[in-house]
């Protein structure tokens, strides 16, 4: 029996997006689907950035029509389209560097409280356990009691998805964030975000191919503004077009020669 295709929860049709007559993004479009862990790569300005701006609402795009979970979402504003459950982690961590691990997941919680009502209330069990759950899942569980100033890169960045991830979102957009990682924290992340496909879908722009690599399960590539190729990571490794203007190889044919 054919395995079904899984819903698409996320929808881009033909967006644009244009800062005084530059076009950052032309036409594109991008459908996500449930559970999918969708990898968006090409090189510096081809518009990766801000297709995420878009999604989230910081962006307005100038056509187009962006669809989650059945709402038109174009022209919503950011915190709308957060409260309906799109999450974005941008590259650098935002944390508080005086505040433990734990009480950043407190903070992080779905709550309508502001920051100092969230530090008096009193957690419920469930409430606790929903914190503990995720520390475990970030890999923080024995550092819930330290200060977030005295993590690593790394663990500050697990952190910030951990916060995330405690919002409850239904999509989460990720940019570059095993950047300046070492290769086990590198590995660690990937493992991470297979995890969190379970139950969630997420979008990464990434530049570190080793890492797409071993984590894309579907990769899409984008150059000035535009779709250039979308499947997986071997069927854009064999695109001609990718390895010309991304990649920066020659074909095989062309390898040995030399100019005279």
């Amino acid at each position: 029996m054919k395995e079904q295709t899984p819903p698409v929860i996320l929808q881009c049709d033909s967006l644009t997006a244009e800062f005084d007559g530059f076009k950052a993004v032309q036409g594109m479009s991008l459908a996500l689907h449930q559970g999918e862990l969708r990898f968006l790569i090409g090189p510096n300005g081809a518009g990766k950035t801000t297709m995420l701006d878009m999604i989230c609402g910081k962006t307005k795009p100038a056509t187009g029509k962006i669809v989650f979970g059945g709402t038109d979402i174009t022209r919503k504003k950011e915190h709308q389209i957060a409260e309906l459950g799109i999450g974005r982690k941008f590259q650098t961590p935002s944390i508080f560097r005086t505040l433990t691990v734990r009480e950043h997941m407190e903070l992080a919680m779905k709550q309508r409280r502001g920051v100092f009502a969230v530090m008096r209330a009193k957690l419920t069990g469930e409430e606790r356990e929903r914190i503990e759950a995720q520390l475990a899942m970030i890999g923080l569980e024995r550092k819930g009691e330290w200060i977030a100033g005295g993590l690593s890169h790394g663990e500050k960045q697990w952190l910030e998805i951990g916060m995330l991830l405690m919002q409850e979102p239904k999509v989460l957009l990720l940019d570059e964030p095993v950047a300046g990682m070492t290769d086990a924290e590198t590995e660690k992340t990937g493992e991470l975000l297979r995890e969190i496909t379970r139950t969630q879908s997420v979008i990464v722009v990434e530049h570190d191919m080793e890492f797409v690599r071993n984590f894309a399960s579907k990769v899409t590539v984008m150059h000035e503004g535009e779709l250039l190729k979308e499947g997986t990571m071997e069927d854009v490794q064999r695109d001609e077009r990718v390895a010309e203007v991304y990649l920066g190889k020659r074909r095989e044919s062309d390898a040995g020669r030399t100019s005279a």
